[in-house]
């Protein structure tokens, strides 16, 4: 299946791994090049950009600081980083095309930003923010150095489900409240208690030097490999979306969640790692206006989801053999990952090339999931 991928040229590379909870390796395998076109394989210490497979572990850094008693999931979020304060809110567009926008009426909290419910959204996969953008000249939905919210929010805090930049604004207010860059935070929170050697938002030499390439899809299917570009870290270092790393790494994050968490987190802040925080709401399709970029996206049509404070749940059993309750996200770059703490596995693929939900990688990602659960029974 996946030499298949690689080798047809559908994918350049990708290295996949399912592992029970004791650490019992399931699945282990790399295919492919590091590049398209080059001759060095992928291996399984093949350093990729996770994307938004960054974000479960900026939430887990969060709860960290919440059980510390320096946050709270509903406490309003401007009282821990003040550009959050007084969001504007889109309402639509005038005759001449210039955005109307009106107070917020419902303060941000933490909660909102670890459960994509916080009203700010993602440009590529709502209109009416790509529109806004272009109109205004905005060109990125965070700015650091910006005394507020550099956009407006597409709905009221609470009200639904959106993808969105809220974790990003998590890792900011991570960084207000402990007073670090949010990479070193992790560092001493997560990675080093885990061993996670390989990584971080900045690549060390060695990291950049096992470094897979950026593709994007050309229009007649085949794979363009991007240029890495100087290793220096980066001016943002985004909770949401900025982490390098292994799938050794990634799959040792994940093996100590599905054990508890207890290297990370309490007992008792578990629950919110791994049960709903929405309450009602659920998650929703996420529709493209940026073909290049990602494909229209939904995991499982027709069945339920929600989200925890760090991960998407489905709600019922899917047809992959992933039970209710399982923990999962992914990355623009084509990263997947799941926990089945019901069935004690977890798994990842990850492969690196736009847009996101590639039918091929996604075909990877179930196969590989069927296959897990034919084997454990």
């Amino acid at each position: 299946m996946f030499q298949s991928a690689t080798r047809s040229g559908q994918v350049a590379g990708v290295v996949a791994m399912a592992a029970r909870a004791d650490g019992t390796v399931l699945y282990q395998g790399a295919h492919g090049v590091r590049r398209m076109g080059d001759t060095q394989p992928v291996t399984d210490d093949t350093v990729f950009w996770l994307a938004s497979m960054t974000k479960a572990i900026t939430c887990v850094g969060m709860l960290q600081l919440i059980e510390q008693g320096k946050a709270a999931m509903d406490q309003p979020a401007a009282e821990l980083l003040p550009a959050l304060a007084n969001p504007q809110l889109l309402t639509g567009f005038d005759a001449d095309g210039q955005p109307q926008l009106r107070p917020a009426k419902r303060p941000i909290t933490v909660r909102h930003l670890l459960t994509h419910t916080c009203g700010m959204n993602i440009f590529m996969w709502d209109p009416a923010m790509a529109r806004y953008m272009e109109t205004t000249g905005v060109s990125r939905e965070i700015d650091p150095d910006a005394p507020k919210l550099n956009l407006p929010l597409i709905h009221e805090s609470g009200e639904r489900w959106q993808y969105s930049s809220g974790i990003d604004w998590a890792g900011k207010v991570m960084e207000a409240i402990t007073g670090q860059k949010l990479g070193v935070y992790l560092k001493q929170a997560i990675f080093d208690p885990l061993g996670m050697e390989s990584t971080g938002f900045a690549c060390t030499e060695s990291m950049y030097a096992r470094r897979a390439y950026l593709h994007l899809r050309q229009p007649d299917g085949s794979l363009a490999p991007q240029e890495l570009g100087p290793n220096i870290p980066p001016r943002i270092e985004r909770g949401g979306g900025g982490l390098h790393s292994t799938a050794g790494d990634y799959m040792t994050f994940m093996l100590e969640l599905l054990n508890g968490g207890g290297r990370l987190l309490k007992p008792e802040t578990m629950p919110l790692v791994t049960e709903n925080q929405m309450g009602d709401l659920r998650v929703t399709p996420m529709v493209s206006v940026r073909p290049d970029l990602s494909h229209d996206a939904e995991f499982f049509p027709g069945v339920p989801k929600a989200w925890s404070a760090a991960f998407m749940m489905n709600l019922e059993d899917a047809p992959t053999g992933r039970s209710a309750g399982s923990l999962a996200w992914a990355g623009l770059t084509n990263c997947y990952q799941w926990i089945d703490p019901k069935k004690g596995v977890a798994g990842l693929v990850l492969a690196q090339h736009h847009p996101f939900a590639d039918p091929v990688v996604l075909d990877l990602l179930y196969g590989l999931e069927r296959g897990v659960y034919e084997m454990i029974g």
